[in-house]
């Protein structure tokens, strides 16, 4: 199953791809301000080129297991992608990946941050 992971930002949502069999997953690189007209029209032109079978929205979610304001606004985002998306949309837990993104290549790299929670997330279906 090809899945687009998004690590959703207020200035930049970074994307992340799987393979066709759902086993590898690979940055792709960041949407600018998806909730306005010209980010959602990015997006939305994304996921039809790429033609994933589901979209993957990572959740924030604090280490004691809340969900803070961040959560909320990733939250409204999702409930507006799921309106327009031709595919399901779903969200996953993120807690580690901008962190281990940032621990891996020095710098917050949104796409690489979605690439791990695309990976998280195909890790659970595999096994």
């Amino acid at each position: 199953m090809k899945v687009l992971a998004l690590d959703y930002g207020r200035a930049r949502t970074g994307m992340a791809v799987s393979d066709p069999t759902g086993t590898l997953a690979r940055p792709l690189g960041t949407v600018k301000r998806v909730r306005s007209l010209a980010g959602r029209a990015e997006l939305l032109r994304q996921i039809e080129e790429l033609e994933p079978e589901r979209v993957v929205v990572g959740l924030p979610i604090s280490l004691d297991g809340r969900r803070g304001r961040q959560a909320g606004e990733t939250l409204a985002f999702v409930a507006e992608l799921e309106a327009s998306c031709p595919v399901p949309v779903e969200t996953y837990d993120e807690r580690f990946t901008t962190a281990m993104a940032n621990r891996l290549n020095g710098s917050d790299d949104d796409a690489v941050a979605a690439a791990h929670l695309l990976e998280g997330y195909l890790k659970r279906f595999a096994g």
